[in-house]
């Protein structure tokens, strides 16, 4: 039985840390990787040390701003830069609001996978939070409108969400009080996602409290394990009956001499799939 393994990582800036990237997707044997904030333009994206492993890659990135990418070596067909419906953004009131580099959509091996970088918010009283509010909810119908259209497609919608969906997925509630990523709207369009018929593929695999993707550099957050659960990999239904296994790669948060380069503030999250 053939298997696959796919993974998806917020590398915060590709050219900063292509060789710790790289040096993990040759050390975890993995098939597809989707990446978020790459923080450069397509021109700027270091594809040869890709290339030299074997991955095709794909990058949506306007200038040094988010950016999402897709490497594979089992394939990579029907690229698609943005989802119908995704909204525009503009931080500056006199420019015109333009759609972001946060979604990359391609088929691996049979698997439709989405790179999703999801707005921050910024804070709940900023225009950017309803823009993540409203992002979220044009994701939520598209992507239903493709388990519509196919309700045996094997539709992967992965990356950074900005969002920690429970108390569980959060150090501390009380340190995030009045902050985004943990509002009752924000977690309400997580779970409308997940309603239509998307669901967590890691969390069965990676149980309990504490359990997390992301640390802040600052106040020794990663020793202190002081992090949250903000990066998934939600799969549709046909999708989720082929996962064998799953796990959060925490190791590779760490600095050390055993690693290479510097880490990103986020861990890469892995599936297994079978079939």
């Amino acid at each position: 039985m053939s298997t696959m393994r796919l993974a998806t990582w917020n590398v915060n800036s590709i050219r900063a840390r292509v060789d710790r990237v790289t040096d993990w997707l040759e050390r975890a044997d993995v098939d597809v990787l989707a990446m978020q904030e790459t923080k450069c333009s397509d021109d700027q994206f270091p594809t040869m040390p890709f290339a030299a492993l074997g991955y095709d890659v794909v990058h949506c990135g306007f200038n040094q701003w988010n950016g999402v990418a897709i490497a594979s070596r089992v394939g990579i067909d029907d690229v698609e830069v943005g989802f119908a419906g995704q909204p525009s953004w503009s931080d500056k009131p006199e420019a015109e609001a333009v759609a972001e580099a946060r979604a990359l959509g391609a088929t691996c091996n049979g698997v439709r996978v989405w790179s999703l970088y999801i707005p921050n918010g910024r804070t709940v009283d900023s225009p950017h939070y309803l823009y993540k509010l409203k992002w979220l909810a044009a994701l939520r119908e598209t992507a239903a409108t493709w388990l519509a259209d196919d309700p045996s497609a094997q539709i992967a919608l992965v990356g950074d969400w900005n969002i920690a969906p429970t108390d569980e997925d959060v150090w501390s509630v009380e340190a995030y009080q009045g902050s985004t990523h943990v509002t009752v709207p924000e977690r309400s369009a997580f779970d409308a996602i997940v309603e239509t018929g998307f669901s967590d593929l890691v969390r069965p695999y990676t149980p309990g409290p504490a359990v997390f993707t992301y640390w802040d550099y600052t106040q020794l957050r990663f020793p202190k394990n002081r992090g949250m659960r903000i990066d998934f990999i939600l799969g549709s239904p046909s999708l989720a009956q082929r996962v064998e296994r799953a796990e959060i790669a925490r190791d590779e948060r760490k600095t050390g001499k055993d690693r290479v380069g510097s880490p990103s503030d986020h861990a890469p999250v892995v599936v297994t799939l079978t079939g």
